[in-house]
């Protein structure tokens, strides 16, 4: 608290400013030090309820995975010459094997014209329409595009283009139209047809079941292949159709009679990895709840969330879904300790690798079926820990609390300074006041003791005065 003088005191020679503060700080110091305890207790326990949201998110995280059986259950696909095809499965996909001979790739239409002297040489003016499919698109060619440059520029940049580019080959023969389609398969092919003008544009129709001024250098095919000995087409060369669950990418045709295997099997690898980071982060979590509402006896310190009903409650129905069998599977683990996960008497736990490998080799879906769906222990897991971490959740709902009474304690520290200024200035001015009055009675007492002592010392004279002449000797002369 600051003081509104800063000198010792004129009249009593106090420092009053020194024992002003000392009597403002005594009379706050119970209310500062209740208010800086709990202060501080708050804190912690804002600091506390801080750890343990963090430790519970990263939990919740690793649930994700557990609680989707399409992303748990997951399939490999492995083909036994992968410069054939690669393949990917999703968890629909039936664990197997498959034999794929590959004849042909699908391949996009490509049409070359016959050679002129240059890029800039004139071809003709007129309507050229190009159809691919079902779509098709007509460009006006003129005298200010009528060049091979010209044409490829209109065709490149036509706002309806059906599925065409087109470029320019110059060999020693000349420069060449070159027209590829950007789709693959056989209902993909390039269509090319003019109307007016000069009819030099006649030179670039294209009609696969008519006229062909334009050469065909490749046709728009389906990708044709075999699965199991049965024939099957494709438009691309990314089949996703035949085979329930997985996606072949068709990289090259197979030498003839030479099909290669596909492998489709369980992912338990990605599984085992998943139900790995899902133990590592509960233990995390528990041993965070045990640091916060724990006490150490060596140390005699005792967490700040100690006794906390919000945790205990917690950490209590967080041990009945984890500790819960589920009856309705039979044939496969119906618990998390028939996984190979158990308690251990510190609170964390623990997975045996060997079990949990042996579950999920015997049968990925059923491990599927007890942690993820609808009931799944992982289903419920999320449920529960999102009353806590969403959005007014029960930890949104403490955290406002707290800080809410922290800022009624700022307001009583802010109070409770205005007060101890107040009483400072009033105990400033007493004293100054009496500093005031003991200027004053040492003023009177100097008057006073000078007064006294000057008529002390014309007494003296007076008497001294007074005594020669009586005690002297009249001469009367003679």
């Amino acid at each position: 608290m600051s003081s509104v003088i800063s000198s010792t005191g004129i009249g009593s020679g106090l420092d009053i400013n020194s024992i002003v503060s000392s009597l403002t700080t005594a009379k706050a110091a119970p209310e500062t030090n209740a208010l800086n305890r709990s202060k501080t207790a708050l804190t912690a326990e804002v600091s506390a309820f801080g750890t343990f949201n963090s430790a519970l998110a990263t939990f919740q995280a690793t649930l994700a995975t557990l609680q989707d059986p399409t992303k748990l259950a997951t399939r490999t696909a492995t083909l036994a010459d992968s410069t054939i095809a690669t393949a990917t499965a999703s968890s629909g996909a039936v664990a197997g094997q498959y034999s794929v001979q590959l004849q042909n790739l699908a391949t996009a239409a490509s049409l070359s014209s016959q050679p002129v002297a240059s890029a800039t040489t004139a071809i003709g003016t007129g309507t050229l329409t190009l159809a691919v499919g079902a779509a098709s698109t007509s460009i006006t060619i003129d005298g200010t595009n009528n060049t091979l440059q010209g044409i490829v520029a209109a065709i490149n940049s036509a706002p309806n283009n059906p599925g065409v580019s087109a470029s320019i080959l110059t060999t020693t023969a000349g420069a060449r139209l070159i027209l590829s389609g950007t789709a693959t398969g056989a209902a993909n092919a390039i269509s090319v047809t003019q109307s007016g003008g000069d009819g030099g544009l006649a030179s670039l129709v294209y009609v696969p079941n008519g006229t062909k001024n334009l050469t065909q250098t490749q046709a728009a095919q389906d990708a044709s292949f075999s699965v199991n000995g049965y024939a099957a087409t494709s438009p691309g060369n990314v089949v996703g159709s035949v085979i329930s669950g997985v996606t072949l990418n068709l990289l090259k045709p197979t030498a003839a009679n030479t099909p290669t295997t596909l492998t489709i099997g369980n992912d338990t690898q990605s599984a085992q990895t998943s139900i790995g980071t899902f133990v590592t982060a509960l233990n995390g979590l528990q041993t965070s709840i045990q640091s916060l509402t724990g006490y150490n006896a060596a140390t005699k310190t005792a967490g700040p969330l100690l006794g906390n009903q919000t945790l205990l409650s917690f950490q209590s129905q967080l041990s009945k879904i984890l500790g819960q069998v589920n009856s309705s599977i039979s044939g496969g683990p119906n618990s998390l300790a028939a996984l190979g996960i158990a308690a251990n008497p510190q609170g964390t736990f623990s997975t045996n690798a060997t079990t949990l490998s042996n579950a999920l080799t015997a049968s990925v879906d059923s491990v599927a079926k007890l942690l993820s769906g609808s009931n799944g222990i992982a289903t419920q897991l999320n449920t529960f820990v999102t009353q806590y971490t969403q959005a007014g959740g029960l930890l949104d709902t403490i955290n406002t609390s707290l800080q809410s009474s922290l800022n009624n304690i700022s307001k009583q520290q802010a109070d409770l300074t205005a007060r101890m200024a107040i009483y400072s200035a009033s105990l400033t001015a007493e004293y100054n006041a009496m500093d005031t009055a003991v200027a004053l009675l040492k003023q009177t007492q100097t008057y006073l003791t000078q007064a006294f002592s000057t008529n002390s010392g014309s007494s003296s004279t007076s008497t001294s005065s007074n005594t020669g002449l009586g005690g002297g000797t009249l001469n009367t002369g003679g």
